[in-house]
């Protein structure tokens, strides 16, 4: 079998993953990014530059919502919280 390169993620799949990484089990959670600009002179030669706006992702992360969208993931069906255990009673024996 080929070897894997590259795999894609929907921006749905990635929040609940982070999601469970943050075991977040409530809420309304979108995909948030951020990102850094920078500017330079850049060209092909020395001679041939032009202003270049630089653009960077810094950080992948999640954050609350008020609404459903496509980004939007229900922490409570992505990751439900694991069911409460609850104390079992023995039944009396009568003899």
């Amino acid at each position: 079998m080929p070897e894997t390169k590259e795999l894609n993620f929907k921006y749905r799949e990635v929040v609940e993953a982070l999601l469970k990484q943050s075991n977040i089990h409530e809420g309304l959670w979108t995909l948030s990014v951020q990102f850094g600009l920078a500017a330079a002179n850049l060209g092909p030669s020395d001679e041939q530059l032009m202003p270049t706006a630089i653009l960077v992702v810094q950080s992948l992360g999640i954050s609350r919502a008020d609404k459903t969208t496509n980004l939007t993931v229900d922490a409570a069906v992505a990751n439900p919280a694991p069911a409460s255990k609850t104390t079992t009673r023995r039944k009396a024996k009568f003899i």
